[in-house]
């Protein structure tokens, strides 16, 4: 059983290998501004793993926190007519400590730009 494992991942191998050189041989050469990522035929003007300022990160991280709770309340739009006020009450509730999350963060100072 083994050998036939090991049989079998060999030729794959092998068959990978000739398939990607095979295509590189086939691709030719591509000029300098045809392999960038955007291809305007403008030089970059800076590298594409440049930095963010620091202050883009929390804020980054609250949009999410904050945005994720469309996806609990997306299903709850659903069934709410079904479920009656008790959804309505705990959907509110919900609301409420997302609301106390935005109040800290602004009182921390984690919406200033400056």
């Amino acid at each position: 059983m083994w050998g036939a494992i090991g049989s079998a991942g060999g030729v794959t191998t092998v068959l990978v290998v000739l398939v990607r050189a095979l295509a590189r041989l086939l691709a030719g050469h591509q000029a300098p501004l045809r392999a960038l990522p955007f291809q305007s035929g403008h030089p970059p003007v800076e590298h594409a793993l440049s930095r963010f300022h620091a202050r883009w990160y929390p804020l980054s991280l609250l949009f999410l926190a904050f945005d994720v709770e469309m996806l609990f309340m997306y299903p709850w739009a659903v069934v709410v007519g079904a479920k009656g006020t008790g959804a309505v009450v705990e959907m509110f509730a919900f609301l409420g400590v997302l609301l106390v999350g935005v109040v800290w963060a602004w009182r921390e100072g984690a919406l200033r730009w400056v």
